[in-house]
């Protein structure tokens, strides 16, 4: 897939607008909070917030230590109508060794080489734009797929996730995001001097 750094970084953007504009919208003084419409598929949340956006939907998962209530691992898969495009961001704990990225791991796929774009507090992120061949090879891996990640020290550890129902939310998603995908109108020609 070839891509140019721009396009990446707009499609990036676009992609994942939906969990961060809703992330870094601040309700009006006085009114309530603007919920998601989230439907659940299988082992998947399939979430449309309300807001315009390119891309108002993602498919979501979200994987806990049972022992600490920690997040181990978080999916956020989302489509842009306009390009015909989804794009992923995976989290994962810090401590992940930077430099060796991460892969995903279902059936008879594994991803290439995923590299980290920033980390903060909440862990390590991974954003990139996801193919369709690839998306379909998740849709028929079966009930489990992997991250498999490195610690600093070279020890690799692989993060299960569940894939069941991952076809119908992301055909759902999909279905979704066209019907409510709102793309910003274009700029006004300057009037001429």
């Amino acid at each position: 897939m070839t891509f140019s750094h721009s396009l990446i970084g707009a499609a990036l953007g676009v992609l994942l607008a939906s969990g961060a504009a809703l992330a870094q919208e601040a309700p009006a003084p006085n009114a309530p909070a603007a919920r998601p419409d989230v439907k659940t598929i299988g082992d998947w949340l399939v979430r449309c917030f309300p807001i315009t956006s390119p891309s108002p939907c993602d498919m979501f998962q979200e994987l806990e230590d049972q022992r600490t209530r920690q997040r181990i691992l978080s999916f956020s898969i989302a489509h842009v109508p306009s390009l015909n495009r989804d794009g992923i961001q995976i989290g994962v704990p810090l401590e992940v060794s930077i430099p060796r990225g991460l892969f995903i791991v279902a059936g008879n796929y594994t991803s290439p080489n995923l590299k980290f774009r920033y980390c903060d507090r909440n862990g390590c992120f991974v954003q990139v734009p996801l193919d369709t061949p690839a998306i379909a090879a998740l849709g028929k891996a079966g009930d489990e797929g992997k991250v498999r990640i490195f610690a600093d020290g070279g020890k690799q550890y692989e993060l299960r996730f569940s894939l069941k129902g991952f076809a119908g939310a992301h055909d759902d998603m999909v279905t979704q995001a066209k019907a409510k995908a709102k793309t910003p109108a274009p700029a006004a020609p300057a009037p001429a001097q």
